[in-house]
């Protein structure tokens, strides 16, 4: 499997079967299908450099999909590892409660507000994205509790969004398939409407432009809060471009008639931007350059520095924070946090990010190469069973089907992954979808490599159903 690269730090085979074991043996892992892990255990990532990571056996693999969105600069950035490095030595972690900070959480949080649209200028820092989504929600909830507005806790997202696993996110994420035998909370005041999907339009949007099927989406939103009641709706969260349910792109004017219609009825518009800010869409936050709207809080992780250390973010407006930063009651306080808030390290190495990401012009380097690799994908379209090809920047999703007419899902994108790791290429397969997000460096000769393997695999693995 893969491309064999030789170097000096192999491992002898007892090594490799130890690891494999204990990883077997003790490691919960996200996501595992448990019908073939007993058997064939896990892949062993040991390396990884710029858009490639290699194997315990010295496979070399080009990285497709940046980990998981997140590797924006490249793995085994040295300058990354020196900063992260010098602030170990200099102090790694100080209490975070109360009215204590340390600088590098300090500087990112003033970088942030620079960076941000409009007055998103006060940063609350979490540990990754679940928890920047959950703590944006207890955060409005409690906003709506100081100004006098304690019935306004519903909240909107869509079918098929997609914002983390930990208890609340994973209700405000739409895809049913993650919902197997796991309980939810928050099904009395969480709710979704339909997905921005232009390939498989909600029943009465075929036919319409892409201005008329915005409106359309609207109306549905709109229905919906008044069926709710506006008096008790809090927000309506979104991602910029649907990463895990599908890469959907948005029709023209979305998200602005949105953020209107949220102004409308005193709702707060959350953007969740964990996949697409800091560069994967070719700048440093999406919601207002690319899509026309500045929202009331911004939900930031991965990208923000590059996987290196985990780290999230929400951020929030000033008049949130008007009300939020107003003492409650006589020895009040706001009394939420994580051991983690503001880690010095995190913070340390997404300051040495932002400035990796802006010296070497990585943001630019999506702008050029982004229409690129969306325009040379297009030609998957030619194979009987790719559907649709669709995203934007260094985003992709291949949508696999048995039948362009009815457009019924293929479930094969695994097989695909398996045929493109075999060939050196590492993609992520969701059911009937093929992803792509690669590190924001890939160039134009690793962009033709990736989508010659996917186009050879994905024939491969529809001529093995015949």
């Amino acid at each position: 499997m893969g491309k064999t690269k030789q170097n000096g730090l192999s491992h002898s085979a007892a090594r490799k079967s130890d690891i494999w074991q204990k990883d077997k043996d003790h490691v919960i892992h996200p996501y595992t299908d448990f019908s073939t892990f007993q058997t064939e255990g896990s892949q062993i990532i040991s390396r990884a450099s710029g858009c490639y990571v290699t194997d315990i056996n010295g496979n070399l693999y080009l990285d497709a999909i940046a980990g998981l969105w997140c590797a924006n600069i490249g793995h085994g950035n040295i300058e990354m590892a020196n900063a992260i490095g010098a602030q170990v030595e200099k102090m790694q972690y100080c209490n975070p409660f109360g009215h204590t900070t340390n600088e590098p959480a300090a500087e990112l949080a003033g970088k942030l507000a620079e960076l941000t649209p409009g007055d998103l200028n006060h940063i609350y820092f979490t540990c990754g994205g679940s928890t920047a989504n959950d703590s944006a929600i207890r955060i409005i909830h409690y906003y709506n509790n100081l100004r006098g507005k304690p019935n306004k806790k519903n909240i909107i997202s869509r079918n098929n969004a997609y914002h983390g696993s930990t208890y609340i996110a994973s209700t405000l994420t739409g895809i049913e398939s993650t919902k197997h035998s796991l309980d939810s909370v928050g099904h009395d005041w969480i709710s979704y409407v339909s997905a921005a999907d232009m390939y498989r339009r909600p029943s009465g949007a075929d036919g319409l432009s892409e201005h008329e099927y915005s409106q359309f989406l609207c109306d549905e939103l709109e229905n919906h809060i008044l069926e709710l009641d506006p008096d008790k709706v809090a927000a309506f969260i979104a991602e910029p471009i649907m990463g895990a349910g599908g890469v959907l792109v948005a029709p023209e004017g979305y998200h602005a008639m949105v953020a209107k219609l949220c102004k409308k009825y005193d709702i707060l518009m959350i953007a969740d931007e964990v996949v697409t800010a800091f560069g994967r869409l070719g700048e440093w936050v999406a919601s207002e350059t690319v899509f026309g709207y500045v929202p009331d809080v911004l939900v930031v992780a991965k990208g923000i520095n590059s996987g290196y250390i985990p780290l999230g973010a929400a951020i929030f407006s000033r008049d949130i924070y008007e009300v939020i930063s107003q003492p409650q009651i006589d020895g009040g306080v706001f009394s939420m946090g994580f051991t983690y808030t503001g880690h010095a390290v995190a913070c340390a190495a997404a300051l040495k990010n932002l400035e990796i990401l802006d010296a070497e012009d990585m943001l630019q380097n999506v702008r050029e190469l982004g229409p690129y690799l969306q325009h040379h994908a297009k030609q998957l379209l030619d194979l009987p069973s790719v559907g649709d090809v669709r995203g934007q920047g260094y985003m992709l999703g291949v949508d696999l089907v048995s039948d362009k007419v009815s457009k019924e899902p293929l479930m094969l994108a695994h097989r695909v992954y398996e045929l493109c790791l075999a060939k050196g290429v590492i993609i992520r397969p969701l059911g009937n979808l093929v992803v792509i997000s690669p590190p924001l460096i890939m160039t134009k000769d690793q962009i033709n490599e990736m989508i010659r393997v996917l186009s050879i695999s994905i024939s491969e693995a529809v001529s093995e159903l015949a």
